[in-house]
């Protein structure tokens, strides 16, 4: 299987399948495609993972597309970033942002990675995050610009609400919150933020999409009676 990844600060991946070879995505995740390719809609892996996919940020239904000669597939990000590819060996497990999946084979599992309550909750990232395991290749949605840190054992990072794109499974994630009356009013940085504990590597992103809905939300018209 052959991909190009282009677009620049809004790119798109384009993957070329061989005849018999099969990549799936969310429901609507498919941007265009060459004729000899099949699609196949459903529950991948039973309800049960379906819902919590769907709690994680994916769609209830996945899509599955497979050549039946050779084919290229197209699947855009949709925000400003970068679009990467990692390959999952079996024992290997990725943490993702909640939405940063777009497309994998289907060696790859993704499910619903639930974090500690108070992590979860004010962590930035959302109760349910996504967990990517199995074997294969998948391509990961991350916003903005992207800083990738190999924390040392022991090894603690502080991000700010929202900027953890993604790191390896045996990196401790928990939330702390900010000290300082003062801070918590006025510092513009919530109550919590999220605490990387080495080792592993991780991902950091300089872009959120609720940065970007809290900027452009009181640019937009409301309608007056």
């Amino acid at each position: 299987m052959k991909y190009k990844i282009f677009g620049g600060q809004m790119p798109a991946v384009t993957v070329r399948l061989d005849a018999g070879e099969s990549v799936y995505t969310q429901a609507g995740g498919m941007a265009w495609m060459t004729e000899g390719i099949t699609t196949e809609t459903n529950l991948k892996g039973g309800l049960g993972k379906s819902i919590g996919r769907l709690f994680s940020g994916e769609s209830l239904f996945m899509a599955t597309y497979t050549a039946q000669k050779e084919a290229d597939i197209t699947f855009a990000a949709s925000l400003p970033g970068e679009i990467r590819p990692f390959r999952i060996a079996p024992g290997q497990e990725y943490v993702a942002q909640k939405g940063a999946f777009l497309c994998a084979t289907p060696g790859v599992t993704l499910s619903a990675n639930i974090s500690g309550v108070k992590s979860g909750l004010f962590g930035g990232e959302g109760f349910v995050l996504q967990r990517l395991s199995g074997e294969g290749l998948v391509f990961l949605e991350l916003d903005g610009a992207i800083q990738e840190i190999d924390l040392q054992p022991g090894e603690k990072i502080i991000v700010d609400t929202g900027n953890v794109a993604l790191f390896e499974s045996q990196v401790s994630y928990s939330a702390q919150m900010v000290k300082g009356f003062k801070n918590i009013l006025f510092g513009g940085e919530g109550l919590f933020l999220t605490t990387l504990t080495g080792p592993g590597k991780v991902w950091l992103q300089t872009l959120t999409a609720s940065e970007i809905a809290r900027r452009v939300i009181p640019f937009i018209p409301t309608s007056t009676n």
